[in-house]
């Protein structure tokens, strides 16, 4: 087989690791835990849907893979629950090793194409890449809504917490913004999320 060909199969298996990855966050209808590939997929059709309400103009297919590789990473680095102020202070570091290792794997303009894109939604600087901070946002926001605020009441989340991480929505949708300040509001009023 030739190497490139090699390089970019062991590349798709490995990613299938994804799926082993799971985060805090429980699926709608109070079913189990989802795994990072739930969430990045989710997150995709999602910016497929709504991306009549970006702020910007964005190339949508952009913005998609950005979904369905920026938890990648997780694969060596681990899920970092995004309460988690102790493990937050290391994310960076162990991600960043993390990317390294994984994207090696492929040819090297893919690696770079890949780790520049990957970069670009860690910078939040680009349209596509606030757009897509904004699903990454509201996707686990539906998720806790729908399951009546159970994984905030379980971590103990404030709302306080939740409006800081939902800043980064309102820079890729002013829109989307207001949605999930609606559900923010309604489980604060539900007791769902402490003040």
């Amino acid at each position: 087989m030739e190497e490139r060909l090699k390089r970019q199969l062991d590349f798709a298996l490995e990613i299938d690791k994804e799926k082993n990855i799971f985060r805090q966050t429980h699926l709608s209808g109070h079913g189990r835990r989802e795994n990072d590939a739930e969430h990045a997929w989710h997150m995709a059709v999602m910016a497929y849907l709504l991306r009549e309400y970006s702020n910007e103009e964005i190339d949508i297919a952009k913005v998609m893979l950005m979904c369905l590789i920026h938890d990648i990473v997780e694969i060596e680095a681990g899920d970092t629950y995004a309460y988690d102020e102790e493990n937050l202070k290391t994310q960076k570091e162990r991600e960043d090793r993390a990317k390294e290792k994984i994207y090696s794997i492929l040819p090297e303009d893919q690696k770079r194409e890949l780790t520049e894109l990957f970069d670009e939604f860690e910078g939040n600087r680009t349209a596509e890449a606030k757009f897509a901070h904004a699903m990454d946002n509201l996707q686990p926001l539906l998720l806790n809504n729908s399951n009546n605020g159970g994984d905030w009441r379980e971590h103990e989340v404030t709302a306080k917490q939740v409006y800081g991480r939902q800043e980064k929505t309102k820079l890729g949708s002013e829109a989307l913004f207001q949605v999930a300040e609606k559900i923010i509001k309604d489980n604060i009023n539900k007791g769902n999320l402490k003040l």
